[in-house]
Parts: C-alpha cells; sequence; structure tokens
C-alpha cells in the first residue's frame, strides 16, 4: 500500500476562472447590494467619474483607452429606477472582454477574501521572469496559506505532520487568480468556510512584522514566543523566508469581502505587511527557535498496521500505523519488541487495529513515536474489519516485509 507523503508539496489550489469568458447570466439585481458592486468596482481598478451625488455613480474600467465604456451604479435602492441601473450594470459587466469585469462578477457569486501577493524580482528581456521565478511564488504563496490553514486548527511553533490532513483539505476551495511575471498573485478565499484562515492569516502576518522588528531592534526573540499565539509558527517563517529569498521586497494584503464586512478585530482597510532581504536572518531563526522548542507530545492512538519491518525473522522491528484516532497526523512510525511486533503482525494479518500510547515526537515531524506501551488489538465491527482487510489485500509490500525483507 502506498501513501502520499505528507511531507510532499501542496498541490496547487483550483485556478481562478477569471481569464474565462463569463457564461452564465447576469447576477439577479435584488441578490446585490450596491455598495458591495461599487466597492468591488473600486478595489479591481474601475475608476469613478461622475454622476448625481447620492444617487448613482458613473464607473470606467481600468487600462488606457477605456473612457468609451462606462456603468452606472445606483448608491441606493432609494429610488425608482435603482434596479433598473444595477441590473444594467450587471449585464453590461457579463458583455465586457475586461479581466476585472469577470473578477467582479465572480466575486458577487462567491463572496470571498482576497489575499494578494507581490514581489520585487529582477526583470529579464522585455519584463519577462524565468520559470523557476513564477514556480517559487506560487510555492512560497501556497506555503503561506497551509501556515494560516494549520494554525487555525491549533497553536504550535511547529506542526510537523499534525493538522496538516485537515488543513489541506480546507484550502480545496480556495481560488488562485493568473500570477503574469511572477511578480503578483491573488488567493480569492471564500467568505463560508474561509473567513478563519483569512482572519487567522491576517493576524499571523502583523505578529511576524512586529517580532522581526522586535529582534532587528532589540536582538531578543522574546516577540516570536508570544506571536504562536496570532498564529505565527516554523511553517510561516519558513514560507515568508521563501517568498522573500532573491527578491527586493515582498508585500503580502488581505482584503475583506465587501459582502461579508470586517472582521472584529482586524484593520479596515488591511495594510499590505513587507518583508525584505533584511528580514531573512530573524525569519531563519525563529523557524529554527520553533523547531527546537516544540516540546513531545503524550498520546493515546488507535490505528490500522499498513506496514511491518525488521531485520530478521525474529527479534524487534518497526511498524507503521496509519492514524484512527488520538492524533491529527496521517501515518505514525513506532519501534516495538518482538511481542509487541507479533502482536501486530497478527492484528494486521485478521484486520484489527491496535492501540498503543507513547509520546509523540516532535523530531521528524511528529511522525515517531517513542516510549510505546503495550500493543492492544481493538475489537471493531464487522464493515470496518472487512474494509481493513481489503486494505491488507492491497497492500503488496506487507508479504515481503513482514518475513523480514528489505
Amino acid at each position: 500500500m502506498t501513501h502520499r507523503p505528507t511531507d510532499e508539496p501542496l498541490r496547487p489550489a483550483r485556478p481562478h476562472p477569471a481569464d474565462t469568458p463569463w457564461d452564465g447570466p447576469p447576477p439577479e439585481p435584488a441578490d446585490v447590494d450596491p455598495a458591495v458592486l461599487a466597492a468591488l468596482l473600486h478595489r479591481h481598478g474601475w475608476q469613478r467619474r461622475g454622476g448625481a451625488p447620492g444617487r448613482y455613480g458613473r464607473w470606467t474600467p481600468p487600462g488606457p483607452g477605456r473612457g468609451g465604456t462606462s456603468l452606472l451604479v445606483p448608491e441606493t435602492r432609494a429610488f425608482p429606477d435603482s434596479d433598473d441601473l444595477l441590473g444594467e450594470a450587471l449585464l453590461a459587466l457579463t458583455r465586457s472582454g475586461t479581466p476585472s469585469a469577470r473578477e467582479v462578477l465572480l466575486a458577487l457569486a462567491v463572496p470571498s477574501d482576497e489575499i494578494h501577493w507581490s514581489r520585487d524580482v529582477p526583470a529579464g528581456p522585455g519584463d519577462t521572469t524565468t520559470w523557476t521565478v513564477e514556480e517559487g511564488m506560487r510555492t512560497a504563496a501556497r506555503a503561506v496559506l497551509l501556515a494560516a490553514a494549520l494554525a487555525t486548527r491549533a497553536r504550535a511553533g511547529y506542526f510537523g505532520a499534525r493538522h496538516r490532513r485537515a488543513a489541506t483539505a480546507s484550502l480545496e476551495n480556495v481560488l488562485v487568480g493568473p500570477a503574469p511575471g511572477g511578480r503578483h498573485l491573488t488567493a480569492f478565499v471564500p467568505v463560508a468556510p474561509g473567513r478563519p484562515l483569512s482572519v487567522r492569516l491576517h493576524q499571523a502576518l502583523h505578529a511576524t512584522r512586529e517580532a522581526v522588528d522586535y529582534r532587528r531592534a532589540t536582538g531578543g526573540m522574546d516577540a516570536f514566543d508570544s506571536a504562536v499565539e496570532s498564529g505565527v509558527s516554523h511553517e510561516l517563517t519558513e514560507a515568508l523566508v521563501s517568498l522573500v529569498r532573491g527578491t527586493e521586497g515582498a508585500r503580502i494584503a488581505v482584503e475583506w469581502a465587501p459582502a461579508a464586512g470586517i472582521p472584529a478585530g482586524c484593520a479596515a482597510p488591511a495594510e499590505p505587511v513587507e518583508f525584505t532581504p533584511g528580514d531573512l536572518p530573524a525569519l531563519r531563526e525563529a523557524g529554527v527557535r520553533y523547531l527546537q522548542a516544540e516540546p513531545s507530545v503524550p498520546v493515546r492512538i488507535t490505528g490500522a498496521v499498513v506496514r511491518l519491518r525488521r531485520s530478521g525473522p525474529r527479534g524487534a522491528g518497526t511498524v507503521r500505523l496509519r492514524v484512527l484516532a488520538g492524533a491529527e497526523i496521517p501515518h505514525v512510525r513506532i519501534a516495538l519488541d518482538e511481542e509487541a511486533y507479533r502482536i501486530a503482525g497478527h492484528a494486521h494479518l485478521v484486520g484489527l487495529p491496535v492501540r498503543v500510547h507513547g509520546r509523540l515526537e516532535s523530531r521528524g515531524g511528529f511522525r515517531r513515536l517513542t516510549g510505546a506501551g503495550p500493543v492492544i488489538p481493538v475489537q471493531v465491527d464487522d464493515a470496518e474489519r472487512d474494509r481493513l482487510v481489503k486494505a491488507l489485500q492491497e497492500d503488496l509490500d506487507f508479504f515481503e516485509e513482514a518475513c523480514g525483507g528489505d
């Protein structure tokens, strides 16, 4: 049986369809708040150029040569023609070839917080950048999002394999826009259920900035210790190092969905948080500090034995469990004496999970259990046993490894 390694890079978020034609009907005017539409137009570069104050505004799209196209957007629904004007504006957006028009329509359809990354990188011929620069931007941005998702599950200086499966799953609905030139990237985090991720990222970025400033001003690392409560971690500092390395500076901004308002305790508007190459020593030092300081965790784990290995037909060996309960990790490796190894092997053969207690070691990413206690088979219902036995039959590596093969 093979499993996706937990340290494998996170797969890309789903592309945001902002660069494809809008092929659906316009939103219903009754479902659109005029103030939200105006806020989205402003966010995406549209310019208000007059209009009757207190009644409607005239908006033109960003970019040169757009003066002939405009939208009349009512400011309120207080006038008889407000719905008509709103409907005409929405219809005009669906027919517009401007990418920002599609982004506005998508933001109306799925209210989302927007996270913007930007980097100052040297330009190549024709203002281009290399493939690796653009890929580096996406990789670093994904790592930043994953660190924030981990921090919504728990507060820790170092997560390792803990909570990674749930954090990765929480990014399934995040959309990502195009990243031309490897300098800018935007992620769209739906308010439901992604607002906690956006809030945690906002708080963690500001706490990181304050801790770096404190380190550079005083030489002390105490601010990084307290910043853990705001979501700062080894994973976040490493992601920021990847984002800034090789650039002249990088910025991250969180913009709240107008339809959902500003979360309690967050800034309005949220200013970008900037990091420069001069911040890298402090970020690296904090990452090492978090890695070394996170303690081992006492746990009692229930899991299915998916792999057994020992050097000969007798003696101690190592087993790998697929964790079913007791710890927020997908798999754990345990060194067992001969008797415990034999019990684990029999449980595997008959399709029973086992329960064992010990300490989940931070070294190696919380993937190893030390000081393991007795291995106890756990009774399960027939349906669960059949599923585990089927998994055993699919595990072609087991028979060689159980017999002492390499």
